[in-house]
């Protein structure tokens, strides 16, 4: 069995970018509205992915599938980018 990680040392990591997690409904909704997408558009991050691990530790509850995680990335050329990456289960 692979040994658990402390949250804060994946969070913190310096080449992991800040992430958030959305699970409020009418919140997911305005956000998929302003970008004129469905969930089903978004790129995916499996509930096993070391960082909704991390953060489902520190906020101590389940992420569950269907909630948004935004990661704010910061670059020296394009300043913050955001993207969002809607919670699935890893396939079987």
């Amino acid at each position: 069995m692979a040994e658990r990680l402390d949250p804060d040392v994946v969070l913190n990591h310096v080449l992991v970018p800040k992430h958030e997690v959305i699970d409020d409904e009418e919140e997911i909704e305005k956000i998929l509205e302003e970008l004129g997408v469905e969930k089903d558009d978004l790129p995916r991050i499996h509930t096993n992915d070391p960082v909704v691990v991390a953060l489902s530790e520190k906020l101590g509850k389940r992420i569950k599938p269907g909630s948004l995680v935004k990661i704010v990335r910061d670059s020296p050329t394009a300043g913050k980018t955001v993207v969002y990456r809607v919670v699935t289960n890893p396939p079987e």
